[in-house]
């Protein structure tokens, strides 16, 4: 059953072997990510759902990763001490792949590999701290349409419903890269509107404003949580739920978004 849904961000500098004092800047997305995952471990979240941005990915297609286990790494940013463990849910994964079989306009493929990207790794090492026993499948979107992310979430919670376990469904997502002149990859008028939008429609769970975004606009944005999260609330679609946003912060001029969704 799809017991929760959450947007995090997937910063580096949140791990403390990178982040160091700049994680003093961070504080109420740290904070969030405590909240959230205390909330996770008293509910028994079994299995996880992550999408994230930066894995491996086709075009025109959906992917998963399917490998028995898998070691999440941050090496790329210089730390090779911290890493995350996960066993695959070989089921969930299983059934997502028999569901979307016949999908036409949902194609759906696999990736293999045992080592997963920062997108996976910080929501799994803030998020699975006292979850010993869980099991993750690791999800990347495509660069198919808005509508066609959507579609997808719409896919993923019917084979999620049919579970006897509790999933929780997250998108690893950070928001604009270009909000001002601290940002990485500058200014621009388009990031702070985006990440405005991000913030009202998904606490609405508006998908529809979501997926009427302009396309050019978005990209404009710098973003990297987009498509994650139009994925996050097609799982919701229909669903009487609540969103409740649990921290927003910029201190290094991208945005990172904590919120939880929660069947009502």
């Amino acid at each position: 059953m799809l017991a929760l849904g959450a947007i995090v961000p997937h910063s580096p500098l949140l791990a403390p072997n990178i982040g160091k004092d700049k994680r003093d800047l961070l504080t109420q997305t740290l904070r969030a990510y405590r909240e959230l995952e205390e909330r996770m471990y008293t509910m028994g979240i079994e299995t996880l759902v992550i999408i994230s941005p930066h894995a491996p990915s086709f075009n025109d297609a959906f992917s998963a990763n399917l490998s028995p286990r898998y070691q999440g790494s941050l090496a790329d940013f210089g730390d090779h001490e911290t890493v995350a463990h996960a066993q695959c849910d070989l089921r969930l994964l299983d059934d997502i792949r028999a569901d979307l079989r016949n999908a036409k306009d949902l194609p759906f493929g696999l990736t293999t590999s045992d080592t997963l990207d920062s997108g996976f790794t910080i929501p799994l090492l803030f998020l699975t701290r006292h979850l010993k026993a869980f099991r993750l499948v690791p999800i990347a979107p495509s660069r198919l349409s808005a509508r066609a992310h959507a579609d997808f979430g719409v896919m993923i919670r019917a084979s999620i419903e049919r579970t006897n376990k509790r999933v929780a469904v997250i998108a690893s997502a950070d928001l604009s890269h270009r909000l001002n002149s601290h940002s990485p990859e500058g200014a621009s008028v388009e990031g702070p509107a985006f990440d405005a939008t991000i913030r009202s429609k998904t606490q609405a769970l508006d998908i529809d404003a979501l997926i009427a975004m302009d396309a050019e606009a978005v990209e404009a944005s710098g973003q990297c949580g987009y498509r994650p999260i139009l994925m996050l609330l097609g799982c919701f679609g229909g669903m009487q739920a609540r969103a409740t946003e649990l921290a927003y912060e910029a201190p290094f001029g991208v945005g990172y978004l904590t919120m939880m969704i929660e069947p009502a």
